[in-house]
């Protein structure tokens, strides 16, 4: 029995040493504002870390490069007893085309087709994959008069490029915000 327990603390403090080894990026890196205006709760992020020289590279080679943001909206103080109040996932994608030296960019919200366009702007797709405005979450009918709400945001970029074999995914990033609804 007492080599079981000490295989399994072995193993707890190796995933305790490794997990800041996971994440790629901080939080920090990942800025959050949540506004309730006009009935309905508004979320703007940024992820400037999000566009390294491997993305670039990726996006230039002609390689289509997805960054995939998840929005929760949550309400409670612990992590383990939070209700999700709403959740929404927003997709980015980009795709250069070496021939005519313009990037093609989309961009869903769960899963509906909400734009696309087409630019020759590296600047302007690297804001089209790493910065949103306003974009809406949730109507606040649903939220409670000076309730308070945590919003998180999660992303993920796909093609992953990584030889981390491990169970977590080392390309996610959360960034969080929290706000107090006032009707």
């Amino acid at each position: 029995m007492k080599r079981n327990t000490t295989g399994v603390i072995a193993i707890l403090l190796g995933l305790l040493v490794l997990a800041p080894a996971a994440r790629s990026v901080t939080a920090a890196d990942l800025v959050v504002t949540p506004i309730s205006r006009d009935g309905h709760v508004f979320v703007s992020f940024e992820w400037a870390a999000g566009m390294t020289p491997e993305v670039r590279d990726a996006i230039k080679s002609g390689l289509a490069t997805t960054f995939s943001y998840r929005i929760d909206v949550m309400r409670g103080t612990v992590v383990w007893f939070s209700r999700t109040v709403a959740s929404v996932t927003v997709n980015s994608s980009v795709q250069f085309d070496n021939l005519t030296r313009r990037y093609q960019l989309s961009r869903t919200i769960d899963g509906r087709l909400e734009d696309s366009r087409q630019t020759d702007d590296q600047g302007a797709m690297q804001r089209w994959l790493t910065r949103f405005e306003q974009l809406p979450v949730l109507g606040t009918s649903v939220l409670e008069a000076n309730g308070e709400y945590d919003v998180r945001v999660r992303v993920q970029k796909t093609p992953r490029n990584s030889w981390f074999f491990l169970p977590w995914d080392r390309t996610t990033t959360l960034g969080a915000a929290k706000f107090t609804f006032l009707p």
